[in-house]
């Protein structure tokens, strides 16, 4: 009787420190999720009280440029140190940050300022992702992910909502102060529930390839911003930096060739279950974004909905994925199957690309609520179970680099919809509007819904027609990068999900995927976040 009741007390503490694991990280990650979600709907006012309407796009454009950039880095300082001082260090970095940009009293200065608390987001993912993965087994990990991809699904859906409040009854400030006390609660639930660091040995930082990296990637990234926006795709300015990005990514190849630990081991490529997560990665992340720029577009020019009433129509590609996430979650811990699930979630997506594709003016609310549900469940299903995919398939001292891998993969995927579904946006309305009307409007009038229901009626048929139309030509297009990813997909390797944690008895991913044994406490695992330099 004793030992089953101790054993139903170990089980007991066993759960409850997972729990607790668990809701110090979420509150970290939803300080960056709420962030850009809320800032979204302060930046008009933003604008208007630092008086610099014409930067404000780079206020979302420096923290994004920073977080890219330095993702891979704390990836890998996490798997040479331990992530527990590193991920503490990064909530303090961010927390600060957000009460300097809610003090900031120029555009300047709040842009600076962004580039500091981007530089704090880019750890506060990939680190919580990376010690979930410390604290708990594949086989158990997709149900804990899946409610830190949940958590990342309430915040979008709530951001705007809580941001409209904050800017209403108190100030846009208030967008960034919001971050001081979740960030307070986060820090001191951190530093309590996850063991300390030990000494770990020396090692060698490479500081060239930290640089390579980061000036290489944001080249690219700025050229993909920039690009059909502020210049022509053809100038000088937009060419010279995608090929020095392009030269510098290939000047990074090149000496972590050499570099004795490389920040982002370019044998981690080798793996084919990684080539194939970044890739699906990359393709996903390019629909999210696309899909959360067009489809309030569409709810306020086509169908007439306030801004704010469009971001609370878009709520049921939330619902979708919050629920497909739990979901998926669930079934993987309980099966220990993967490769189906994401299959599915690209199929679903590319069929709620073409229901999207068929929207008009005429569409009944069912229909698009129904056809945004459908999509966001096929997003939940894919996106959420690669970063699973990705540790599982690589040795515990790479477990660090790889999750950052993933996300890098993910970010740039963002950007890269960003910039070529609004290249493609931009050029194709303005070829149907000329058709139509002669070309008297230009493109920049679909940043204005407002002035587009003030054109003269002629005018407003036409505007109205040739967006539909534009849209109608993306969302088949995008169900090109769903299908492409679908394809990716077939080529996926379903390796066995392990019942342990520590796999570094083997570089080869199906020899690591072989172990079998289970972890007796969670104690045991959670030393694990301390030690990666010694395994």
């Amino acid at each position: 009787m004793d030992g089953h009741d101790g054993s139903d007390t170990s089980e007991a503490i066993s759960a409850r420190s997972r729990a607790v694991i668990l809701s110090a990280l979420t509150l970290g990650m939803l300080m960056g999720a709420l962030d850009l979600t809320i800032l979204g709907t302060a930046l008009p006012t933003i604008a208007a009280d630092l008086h610099h309407l014409d930067q404000i796009s780079w206020v979302f454009t420096a923290f994004v440029l920073s977080q890219t950039g330095t993702t891979p880095i704390f990836g890998k300082l996490g798997d040479l140190y331990g992530r527990k001082r590193l991920y503490l260090a990064t909530i303090a970095l961010f927390v600060v940050a957000s009460a300097a940009c809610g003090m900031a009293t120029s555009m300047m200065e709040l842009i600076a300022l962004r580039a500091v608390q981007g530089v704090g987001a880019g750890g506060l993912m990939v680190l919580a992702q990376a010690i979930i993965g410390d604290v708990v087994a594949p086989r158990q990990r997709a149900r804990y992910q899946s409610y830190m991809g949940a958590v990342n699904a309430i915040a979008i859906l709530a951001g705007p909502t809580i941001g409209g409040l904050l800017v209403d009854h108190l100030s846009w400030r208030w967008a960034f102060f919001i971050n001081l006390p979740i960030g307070a609660v986060a820090l001191v639930a951190t530093a309590t529930v996850l063991p300390s660091d030990p000494g770990g040995r020396h090692h060698t930082i490479d500081y060239q390839g930290s640089a390579l990296l980061m000036a290489g990637v944001t080249a690219v990234l700025l050229a993909a911003t920039w690009g059909g926006r502020d210049y022509e795709w053809g100038s000088p300015l937009i060419i010279g930096l995608a090929v020095g990005g392009v030269a510098l990514l290939a000047l990074f190849a090149r000496c972590e060739r050499r570099a004795a630990e490389p920040i982002l081991p370019l044998d981690l490529f080798r793996n084919s279950v990684v080539r194939v997560t970044c890739a699906v990665t990359f393709l996903v992340s390019i629909l999210m974004l696309g899909l959360t720029i067009y489809i309030p577009m569409f709810l306020q020019i086509v169908r007439g909905a306030s801004p704010t009433n469009s971001g609370t129509l878009q709520a049921p590609i939330i619902l979708g994925m919050l629920s497909t996430t739990l979901a998926s979650g669930q079934i993987i811990t309980r099966t220990g199957r993967y490769k189906l699930l994401p299959q599915i979630g690209a199929a679903q997506m590319a069929i709620g690309l073409v229901l999207f594709s068929r929207m008009d003016a005429h569409s009944s609310r069912a229909v698009i609520s129904g056809s945004m549900f459908f999509f966001g469940m096929g997003v939940g299903l894919s996106i959420q179970v690669m970063i699973l995919v990705i540790q599982n398939a690589v040795p515990y001292r790479q477990l660090g680099v790889a999750t950052s891998a993933a996300s890098l993969f993910r970010s740039l995927g963002s950007v890269a919809g960003s910039a070529g579904f609004s290249a493609f946006v931009n050029n194709r309305f303005s070829a149907h509007l000329a058709l139509r009307n002669g070309g008297t409007v230009s493109a920049e009038i679909l940043n204005s819904p407002g002035t587009i229901r003030t054109l003269p009626a002629a005018t407003h048929r036409a505007v109205l027609a040739s967006f539909q139309t534009t849209l109608h030509e993306l969302f088949l297009y995008a169900v090109v990068v769903a299908v492409l990813s679908f394809i990716v997909l077939l080529f996926l390797r379903e390796l066995p999900l392990r019942d342990t944690i520590d796999t570094d008895e083997g570089d080869d991913a199906d020899d690591a995927s072989a172990a079998n044994v289970s972890a007796s406490t969670i104690d045991q695992a959670t030393t694990s976040i301390g030690v990666p330099s010694g395994r």
